[in-house]
């Protein structure tokens, strides 16, 4: 491992920091930026000054996967995620587990993620919290729980109404943009909601998020540098959900005529706005 960072630190002081792939940039920052908290950029295509940690464990939540350093929001997200757990510990969990939100200073990650690259995304365990006082390695090695079943057209066994409030309360929340999960749960909450119908709008189908919800929340107020993501098609979604399962349960033909799907390319810093220098050099 530190022989991988000195390679790295190597590297990265050969090329111009213009050219330097942003992710191993801002995958080596420890610490947020000495600024104001302000995103910039897009949910995929940005980073962030002045995020704040998530506290590792609090009175109804608990970090996970500490070793990646990735529990750092805006200020904004974190109170959300703190929201969450206290709601939860009141209706029956213990809280909630949380998984990855942003890197210290956002950026593109050095794993996984495409987006939670300006501090506003969080991935929230659907899993039924019953301890708060996990220990790190606990919080390494304890397994998720997946709640979908048939490739992710139906929910299990394991889905209970708990989880149900868990997304209900995060999309009820004014700061959320919308939320991530797989199409079963989006159906499945559909058909057994009986009250206000109206937080459904923002829950969206989405490959993967089996073990999570994926949370977004939109631009702070003032935050000229962020770009908002489109918000959702009116309605209450349920149908292009129910679509969604129905392309799981009997998969379309491919398109024949289809354009073979574009690599990604990498980001450098130069791709991103202007201010990621900035936070970059902050200290």
């Amino acid at each position: 491992m530190i022989r991988t960072i000195a390679a790295c630190l190597v590297l990265m002081m050969a090329l111009p920091a213009q050219a330097q792939l942003a992710k191993t940039q801002f995958g080596a920052a420890r610490a947020g930026s000495a600024q104001p908290s302000e995103p910039f950029g897009s949910y995929a295509r940005g980073c962030a000054a002045g995020l704040v940690q998530l506290p590792e464990t609090g009175d109804s939540w608990q970090a996970m996967r500490l070793s990646r350093n990735r529990n750092w929001g805006h200020p904004d997200l974190v109170d959300l995620v703190q929201d969450l757990g206290r709601h939860m510990n009141r209706i029956g969990w213990a809280g909630v587990y949380v998984g990855d939100m942003s890197q210290p200073r956002g950026g593109p990650m050095t794993s996984g993620h495409r987006s939670h690259q300006i501090g506003l995304d969080a991935d929230v365990w659907l899993y039924p919290t019953s301890r708060m006082n996990l220990s790190s390695r606990e919080r390494e090695n304890i397994s998720a729980i997946s709640m979908r079943r048939a490739n992710g057209a139906f929910v299990n066994d394991r889905w209970t109404r708990g989880q149900h409030e868990l997304v209900k309360r995060a999309a009820q929340d004014p700061r959320t943009a919308r939320i991530f999960i797989f199409p079963g749960a989006k159906v499945e909450m559909c058909r057994t909601e009986t009250g206000d119908r109206s937080w459904l709008r923002k829950v969206r189908p989405w490959y993967g998020h089996h073990y999570h919800m994926h949370v977004r929340i939109s631009c702070p107020a003032g935050a000229r540098g962020c770009e908002n993501q489109a918000a959702p098609p009116p309605g209450d979604g349920c149908a292009e959900a129910q679509e969604w399962v129905n392309n799981i349960l009997n998969p379309p033909p491919p398109d024949p005529n289809a354009p073979p799907p574009r690599p990604r390319r990498e980001y450098t810093l130069a791709d991103l706005p202007q201010q990621c220098a900035s936070v970059l050099s902050s200290r």
